[in-house]
């Protein structure tokens, strides 16, 4: 079987590897180029030298998007990962209707980003409605209102991941700790948490990434403001290459330092948390 993989590998693989390479790496790489140069169109390209990355870290706008992403991220993915496995410890239990808790849970994440911004901004203006104000009054209402809006749609997801990790939990684990003496806690650090450790490397992975790359909720529910202040680095780097006449560039060097940024997160994410695999 192995040598019959092995023949045809290439085969299989060069539609792929074609398709990844079109539509991902040459892109990648020219955007990489274009990150160094003046323009308005590809054809009209004009190299400068790290002029736009000089232009993009003096930029107010974008190191105050980088700030509130931070710590958007940081926020969300705690909140995100200890409620979901929390609700996934609940509905792992014999309670009734699990089931139908675990659908009516998952549902938001199928709702479009665009879609939800635009629901929870005019859910969220109500609320404020007594105050009065509107969610773009503050740039703390903002902040939670995308929190929530974050929350909303990844709990749910996250809860299946974690619910599938500790249901693969050996039974015999559980009784032994049990036969051991272990008090609830003491199962919960020593044997359920490194057992659903792979659960929780993905889990982190997603959280960690989808938060940091948020556009379509942060555009439809503040669009960056009051004065830019809720603008996360996705959204900036639209307005910049956009919004901003001659910025192309400038837009595109943020772009790479984006991608630099969450590629170096991502992957240190992983090998952390894929070391306590191996240690689990």
């Amino acid at each position: 079987m192995d040598k019959v993989v092995k023949k045809h590998f290439a085969l299989f693989a060069l539609p792929t590897m074609i398709a990844f390479t079109l539509a991902f790496l040459i892109p990648f790489i020219m955007g990489i180029y274009l990150s160094f140069c003046k323009f308005k169109t590809v054809k009209d390209a004009k190299f400068i030298g790290f002029t736009n990355y000089g232009r993009a870290f003096s930029d107010s706008a974008f190191i105050n998007a980088l700030k509130f992403t931070a710590l958007f991220t940081l926020v969300s993915v705690i909140l995100i990962n200890v409620i979901a496995f929390i609700f996934a410890m609940l509905l792992t239990k014999s309670i009734k209707g699990t089931n139908a808790f675990r659908t009516v849970f998952f549902m938001p994440n199928l709702i479009g980003g665009i879609v939800l911004g635009y629901i929870w901004n005019m859910i969220i203006n109500g609320v404020l409605l007594s105050v009065p104000a509107t969610i773009t009054s503050d740039a703390s209402y903002g902040f939670w209102g995308l929190t929530v809006l974050m929350l909303w749609q990844m709990i749910g997801y996250m809860m299946i991941i974690y619910i599938s990790g500790i249901q693969n939990i050996s039974p015999d684990l559980l009784e032994a700790a049990e036969i051991d003496g272990a008090t609830p806690w003491q199962k919960l650090i020593n044997v359920t948490l490194p057992q659903i450790m792979p659960s929780i490397t993905i889990c982190l992975f997603l959280t960690l990434t989808n938060s940091f790359r948020l556009f379509d909720q942060n555009y439809a529910l503040t669009a960056g403001e009051p004065n830019k202040q809720t603008q996360m680095l996705a959204l900036d780097i639209y307005n910049t290459f956009y919004g901003r006449v001659g910025w192309q560039g400038v837009g595109q060097a943020k772009a790479v330092v984006f991608s630099i940024i969450v590629a170096a997160i991502a992957l240190t994410q992983l090998y952390l948390t894929r070391s306590k695999e191996v240690e689990s």
